[in-house]
């Protein structure tokens, strides 16, 4: 086996931030053209340039068209939060778990929901919410709504055995995303559905996901009491 085959764009990308961190290329430091680069490693150019997409995205770099390459003199330090399969996170974490599908229904979406996609018109989409268990108790309860111009399988979709969280990260890919997190005082679902006294705070994820510029599904996600929440740098 080749090392060319060996290699891949996060071996080049994790040898190039370590260079970065270490400060053989200090702040504002042009780096060496993607074809040296290559070259010294033994990998495709391509391998090396999606290496830098990743490293420019991660606010370590600065690429310009025919400025080449650039360590940022003021690095962005940016935590990455994946997309979890909730049942994968509550495994993990040692329990059992279940899962509720609570209503799942085509409806207009509301205000708050077009705002969310940045569409002017309301639309006709998939409108879900659902419990997750870990050991039994009540984990997060999701309010989700889903297009269907992007997602028209969901349909087909039994919620009651499979979840949307589930399907929608197996097979459904996003090349934008927005995610924000917030707090929020139980009382209504939350309160009924995570079995929390009113007025509990509660812990809230808000995701929305596009294709481009069309919308996949935005997901309000509040955490019973005692949720923890893990980012990787």
């Amino acid at each position: 086996m080749s090392l060319e085959s060996r290699l891949s764009w996060m071996d080049v990308r994790d040898e190039i931030r370590a260079r970065i961190l270490n400060r053989t290329y200090a702040p504002g430091d042009k780096l060496p053209r993607d074809e040296d680069i290559a070259l010294e490693l033994g990998c495709a150019r391509t391998t090396v340039q999606r290496a830098m997409q990743d490293l420019s995205v991660a606010g370590l770099v600065e690429r310009k068209r025919k400025g080449g390459t650039h360590v940022r003199t003021d690095p962005v330090t940016r935590a990455t939060f994946d997309i979890p399969i909730t049942r994968r996170e509550v495994e993990q974490r040692g329990a059992k778990y279940n899962y509720q599908l609570i209503s799942r229904d085509l409806s207009e979406t509301p205000i708050a929901v077009m705002a969310c996609f940045g569409i002017q018109q309301p639309a006709e989409m998939l409108h879900v919410k659902a419990l997750h268990l870990a050991d039994n108790r009540p984990y997060i309860f999701e309010d989700r709504w889903i297009d269907m111009t992007s997602c028209p399988e969901i349909l087909n979709v039994d919620l009651t055995r499979e979840s949307a969280n589930e399907w929608l990260v197996r097979n459904k890919p996003y090349s934008r995303i927005e995610v924000r997190f917030s707090a929020m005082t139980a009382d209504g679902e939350s309160e009924r559905h995570l079995a929390t006294p009113a007025g509990a705070a509660l812990f809230v994820i808000e995701r929305t996901t596009w294709n481009g510029q069309t919308p996949i599904t935005t997901v309000q996600a509040v955490a019973a009491p005692g949720y923890q929440l893990s980012a990787r740098n």
